[in-house]
């Protein structure tokens, strides 16, 4: 005879014992109630039989005890239901966290080749900021819905950033869009893993939840020409001078520059092997006599190890260092607001494109893809289509 579990009363009067009491939803898909204690409320249990290998699988559910003893059945069974849908589709039976979905990602990411460590650094600190301690880590992803996304993704926009956390006072300013579809990224990519290992067997929580924001990578407007240019170099100070110099000698991100040590030159051949790159791959570059020279005199009789670019105490440059010197001589050289030392590399690679130099190459220059090349300066070779038309012209 078949057990009667849908009315609290039935469950009431259910005698204690260990094997749940079973109800049949669907074929193979069983779903149960079970109490060891006359007075507990008792847990509730799903079971699933394979179709095609008649393997058994069971799984708990909980008491739900936040809910009222009369909505405690129809809960057990939406949740249920859901499980067996989620195997059915070939999901996973013991569903992860989101929390060590991320986990899984970085790991992933490590043991790939071509994505390298820094890569999974990057993604580990995004996560460990905004997905570990947040109330979405501790969500089954099976369980993940549209709305615990979108709210996440808001109070990841809403939360400030400090620009000088060491300051007394420090000042904070509204999150960049940008920055939000970075972090966004990220954590789509590992939701993303984890649905191709079929951990979740659908994207319906995050596929419109974590769409970037369109216009947020639009184009950096400040150029520096080269007489611009030149002014900021006449204002930068003794120690800040030279790395300024080699970001308008080459065209790459300011964290990679300031990556370089001794050892990435090649005094004998001129070429320069960039390593810790967003790129996440080593490449080298070709390096024109002038700027080996420059490159030869300013690495001599120093070691491997030490910095290319080195401050006043032997050390590295980063963000935090070189942050204030940058915004005192570009307000000393008169430059346009929101000049930046990333503007230098923007400036640069904007003058190998007008210079007519073929995007592939420029790409690999500044250590990142044709695609977002055409994206942002694609624009500016639009008088060289128009040369090339015109000598169509019979």
């Amino acid at each position: 005879m078949a057990a009667k579990i849908d009315t609290v009363d039935a469950r009431t009067r259910a005698k204690p014992r260990s094997e749940p009491y079973w109800v049949k939803l669907a074929g193979g898909c069983m779903l149960g109630y079970r109490k060891l204690t006359a007075g507990s409320i008792g847990t509730w249990y799903a079971r699933y039989r394979d179709p095609e290998t008649e393997q058994r699988t069971k799984t708990s559910l909980g008491d739900f005890s936040n809910l009222p003893p009369a909505q405690r059945y129809d809960a057990a069974k939406k949740e249920a239901e859901q499980w067996f849908t989620h195997l059915g589709r070939g999901g996973a039976v013991v569903a992860s966290t989101v929390r060590a979905v991320c986990e899984n990602y970085v790991k992933h990411l490590r043991a790939t080749a071509g994505k390298g460590d820094d890569t999974a650094d990057d993604h580990q600190a995004r996560f460990a900021r905004w997905v570990d301690e947040a109330t979405i880590g501790r969500v089954v992803i099976t369980k993940l819905t549209r709305r615990q996304v979108e709210t996440w993704r808001a109070e990841l926009a809403a939360t400030p950033v400090v620009i000088d956390p060491r300051a007394k006072n420090p000042r904070t300013r509204t999150r960049a869009a940008s920055s939000v579809n970075r972090d966004c990224a990220a954590f789509r990519a590992a939701l993303n893993y984890a649905h191709d290992m079929d951990e979740v067997t659908t994207d319906t929580a995050w596929r419109v939840a974590l769409r970037p924001t369109k216009g947020a990578d639009g184009r950096r407007t400040v150029y520096l020409d080269r007489e611009q240019r030149r002014k900021l170099i006449g204002c930068v100070d003794e120690e800040f001078v030279e790395f300024v110099k080699g970001m308008t000698h080459l065209p790459l991100r300011p964290g990679a520059l300031a990556a370089l040590t001794v050892g990435h030159l090649d005094k004998k051949n001129g070429v320069l092997c960039i390593g810790k790159d967003k790129a996440g791959q080593d490449r080298r570059i070709k390096l024109p006599k002038a700027t080996a020279s420059i490159l030869a005199k300013l690495t001599a009789e120093r070691l491997p190890a030490a910095p290319l670019f080195a401050r006043a105490g032997g050390g590295a440059w980063n963000k935090d260092a070189w942050k204030k010197p940058m915004k005192a001589a570009a307000a000393a050289a008169g430059l346009p607001a929101g000049t930046v030392l990333y503007t230098l590399r923007h400036s640069t690679i904007t003058d190998l494109v007008v210079g007519g130099l073929d995007l592939l190459t420029v790409a690999q220059l500044s250590g990142t893809s044709v695609e977002m090349i055409e994206k942002h300066y694609g624009h500016l070779r639009a008088d060289h289509a128009a040369e090339a038309l015109a000598k169509l012209v019979l």
